[in-house]
């Protein structure tokens, strides 16, 4: 019975709705709690698969009936069957590597860029940024301990002072938010499991959902005109992504300015019930009561 609801949990989480919540306007509405729901589905299917794995390899008669009965097991001291976790507790220690690897590999190509920079670059100060003699156009930033927003000569002399402005805010926006950790988990998932549809969106989703947010802080400073105008100048001059993934007009330009079109309905209460449930729902599966 456990297994059964588990799978159902999974099929539930990995494909169908990820299917249903793909460019919802919603959660475009609330961008950051957009990005908690995908990552909460991210870790609900997680939850619900090591779990699964674990139920499938205990031995036959001596799966938990209940809370009650699970708590044995979840206690070292009086745990017969804890050497039935080794599995579980493999496929968590290989997420923490692959996030390890892929944070440090990061990690260390901005400490590179940030190096180069540093030698070649000039600071505008009353910008708030650096200037990168490139005469392509990008704007983007390098988060991390000693961040950086880079703006190209090309951009400088392609936008005016409110364009740049605002595309100056956006990449504050990512380094407040600090959207690179976000962006981190999200990038785990889809490389571990990058043939589910929850893997293959939540990416792509969680991607564009954090430059929207990023949007929604720079519309503090500037006009969601001032800021449609940037992001558009910058796409149709070619502008591609930074070293570290987060350059304004990197990601999903159109559906960004269709947004600051428009004002989308916001999202209802079970979408942040959804972003705190989520993750929990598997084990609650786990340890209802059952024949």
């Amino acid at each position: 019975m456990t297994l059964a609801l588990l799978a159902l949990h999974l099929l539930l989480v990995g494909v169908l709705l990820p299917r249903r919540l793909a460019g919802s306007p919603r959660l475009q509405a609330r961008p950051a709690l957009g990005a908690a729901v995908w990552l909460a589905l991210m870790a609900s299917f997680g939850t619900g698969l090591l779990l699964a794995a674990h139920h499938l390899l205990a031995p036959l008669g001596h799966e938990p009936a209940g809370l009650v009965g699970l708590l044995p097991h979840l206690e070292p001291a009086v745990a017969p069957h804890a050497h039935d976790w080794w599995a579980p507790a493999a496929a968590g220690g290989a997420v923490a590597a692959v996030t390890a690897v892929l944070a440090a590999r990061a990690a260390r190509a901005r400490r590179r860029h940030r190096e180069t920079l540093d030698l070649v670059a000039t600071r505008d100060r009353a910008r708030r940024l650096l200037v990168l003699e490139d005469p392509r156009p990008a704007v983007y930033c390098l988060p991390g301990r000693r961040a950086r927003v880079v703006a190209t000569r090309g951009a400088v002399e392609l936008l005016d002072e409110r364009g740049l402005a605002a595309a100056v805010a956006h990449e504050y926006g990512h380094l407040r938010g600090r959207h690179h950790l976000v962006l981190l988990a999200a990038d785990t998932f889809a490389l571990l499991l990058g043939r589910l549809p929850l893997a293959r969106l939540g990416r792509a989703e969680v991607a564009l959902l954090l430059e929207m947010a990023a949007d929604d802080a720079a519309l503090a400073r500037v006009t969601p005109g001032e800021l449609a105008g940037a992001l558009c100048a910058l796409a149709t001059a070619g502008a591609g992504p930074g070293p570290a993934g987060l350059a304004a007009a990197s990601t999903g330009v159109l559906a960004r300015v269709q947004r600051l079109a428009r004002t989308p309905a916001p999202p209802t209460p079970a979408y942040r019930l959804a972003a705190l449930a989520a993750p929990l729902l598997p084990y609650l599966l786990a340890c209802a009561p059952h024949p």
